[in-house]
């Protein structure tokens, strides 16, 4: 049996569920049809904007590129688009492996 999830891995499980279903609610489509242009069952959307954290990466990602926002999910978790990501780099990194 692994480590308990933390209360903080459920909040943003629960949280990024939420989200994604306010964008497809936004954009005025349907379960049916973000789960077809994501190449997922409906249920496991449904189970996705439940905040289900069972559900593979792949999956989640699928939807946000339905949703358009996965352009965005890719930036904020790159390190060189903050300032301590590109200080630590500068310093951390070889030469070759700087962008």
């Amino acid at each position: 049996m692994g480590r308990p999830i933390s209360k903080k891995v459920l909040t943003a499980n629960r949280e990024i569920g939420e989200q994604l279903r306010t964008w497809r609610k936004l954009l005025n489509l349907t379960l049916a049809q973000v789960a077809d242009r994501a190449g997922i069952a409906r249920s496991t959307l449904q189970l996705i904007e439940k905040g289900d954290g069972g559900v593979s990466f792949q999956a989640v990602l699928s939807v946000a590129r339905a949703l358009g926002v996965l352009d965005d999910i890719v930036k904020a978790t790159d390190p060189y688009e903050t300032e301590f990501g590109r200080a630590r780099a500068d310093i951390t990194l070889p030469k070759r492996v700087r962008p």
